[in-house]
């Protein structure tokens, strides 16, 4: 009996690791901008088309590391990115696809520009533009020393 209970918690084990893939920010770049008017914004916005690579990865369970960026923490905006606060996607430094919105399960207690290591389910955004073009949701997060 508790051979199969060992066994059992294994094999659990192998699957919770092997559901996950850890992406780098190379795989998110591989995606191209044009400029699109939302009549609902009267303006422009970076349209993405995202690779079949990109595709590929829209509803699983990915792990990414990076620098965290508290943005709004009373609206719980929590911002992954290629790069510190410093040089990141709002200062000009990088595209729209070196930045990757958040949603934690539990409020984080990250500093900003801390680095860290994300978990959560990849949603591909075309449309919101509210939103970033990559979200993560469902987040379990740890910092990196």
């Amino acid at each position: 009996m508790k051979n199969k209970i060992l066994t059992t918690l294994f094999l659990f084990t192998i699957s919770i690791c092997l559901s996950q893939q850890k992406i780098t920010w190379e795989d998110l770049a591989k995606v191209t901008f044009t400029e699109k008017y939302f009549p609902s914004y009267d303006d422009l916005f970076l349209y993405p088309e995202f690779s079949n690579e990109v595709k590929s990865l829209e509803g699983k369970q990915i792990t990414i590391t990076g620098y965290f960026l508290s943005i709004a923490p009373k609206q719980n905006l929590y911002i992954l990115s290629k790069g510190p606060l410093s040089s990141c996607f709002f200062c000009g430094v990088g595209g729209p696809e070196t930045a990757i919105e958040i949603q934690f399960t539990n409020k984080p207690s990250f500093k900003t520009d801390e680095i860290i290591s994300v978990t959560g389910v990849l949603k591909l955004n075309k449309d919101e533009v509210e939103h970033f073009n990559y979200i993560l949701k469902n987040c379990t997060a740890q910092k990196i020393d």
